[in-house]
């Protein structure tokens, strides 16, 4: 089929509400903000699409890219809100509407200065299957980007039989595969998933994977990563996460299967690393010059704090940033720096695109 797309991004999609903090939050432990009884003041509410489809979906369209966004919302007043808060911003809609769960929505919070916390409710999301993608439409892409499993309990029955047969499905057709994720609930269903076994299923029909180092080395690692918790004391974990740790996550995930690994390390930056990549990857145009196997370093770059607005969807965004990098044929590394001044630059915003300046791909 001709190609009419640079990506679909699929997966996880819902309404993010996100009280505003006032500056005289800043600084504040978030334990002290929100204890029991005490009320504090905020600012005006901040409604926004979330989810990995609305963030890396329209931030991938802000850089210039055709993207088309699928995801599933249900039959109710927040999905029509969330379809309006879609419409017109430049990319396909594929979003179905289902009678069977609702909408899904997230109350982000995210103080200045403090990592954001959520709570969310998946919905929908929980229902989605390999069935409800318009493998049709991804026919007509390059790039085909699926975010958040964790979150999605169709996709992870089985050790992630059904994950493995829409990325199966979708590799066939020539298109190459991305596949990022959320850190699971520690106290939910998606702790109790063998996810050593579902990455070893799963990650041989991914071509690029791009999770954050907390979320990997939860997966691979669980008790080093609740002996991290445990130090960090209520701080951001991957302050503790070093170099090698970083290092040989990445390894760990090219050993059962990835092709591209970044993993996201919040304001630390990131690290990059390939494996075997000569051969190709999907229609993007990588050579075997391309391949980082020894790893790269990737930087955060400087933070203006005066511009500062908050963290959330930054990792989302740092992720559109590689994925147009290597999509304009930009080559590794520079995809790997786009990615940090794109996260970088979405701190900017309210939400996840309005801080980023546009970027033509063509």
């Amino acid at each position: 089929m001709p190609q009419q797309l640079d990506a679909v991004i699929a997966g996880y999609l819902g309404v993010d509400l996100a009280p505003g903090f006032l500056p005289a939050a800043e600084g504040v432990p978030p334990g002290d903000l929100l204890r029991p009884g005490k009320l504090t003041e905020v600012g005006p509410l901040q409604i926004s699409s979330g989810g990995v489809v609305a963030n890396t979906g329209l931030a991938m369209t802000v850089l210039g890219n055709r993207v088309a966004l699928m995801g599933l919302v249900g039959d109710d007043a927040l999905g029509e809100l969330l379809i309006g808060l879609l419409d017109g911003r430049g990319a396909s809609l594929h979003i179905r509407r289902t009678h069977s769960a609702p909408t899904a929505y997230g109350i982000v919070l995210a103080p200045p200065g403090v990592d954001r916390m959520f709570l969310e409710c998946p919905g929908c999301n929980a229902t989605f299957a390999a069935a409800d993608i318009d493998y049709g439409t991804v026919a007509t892409a390059r790039l085909f980007h699926f975010g958040y499993p964790p979150l999605m309990p169709a996709m992870l029955a089985e050790n992630g039989a059904e994950l493995e047969a829409m990325l199966r499905r979708v590799r066939e057709m020539g298109v190459a595969t991305s596949l990022d994720m959320s850190l699971p609930d520690p106290d939910g269903a998606a702790a109790g998933v063998d996810w050593p076994a579902l990455l070893a299923r799963v990650l041989p029909q991914v071509d690029i994977f791009t999770p954050s180092a907390e979320e990997l080395l939860f997966m691979l690692a669980p008790d080093e990563w609740s002996r991290l918790v445990a130090r960090a004391e209520g701080g951001d974990v991957a302050d503790l996460i070093g170099d090698d740790l970083l290092a040989g996550l990445a390894s760990e995930a090219i050993a059962l299967g990835a092709r591209i690994v970044l993993l996201k390390a919040g304001h630390r930056g990131g690290y990059l690393r390939t494996g075997d990549i000569t051969d190709g990857v999907g229609s993007l145009s990588l050579s075997r010059d391309d391949a980082c196997t020894e790893g790269l370093r990737l930087p955060a770059l400087p933070v203006d704090h005066k511009r500062f607005v908050n963290a959330c969807g930054a990792g989302d965004a740092a992720v559109a940033g590689f994925l147009t990098g290597l999509l304009r044929g930009d080559g590794l590394e520079t995809a790997g720096s786009l990615a940090m001044q794109v996260g970088r630059d979405s701190l900017y915003g309210a939400d996840t695109t309005s801080g980023l300046p546009g970027l033509s791909v063509r």
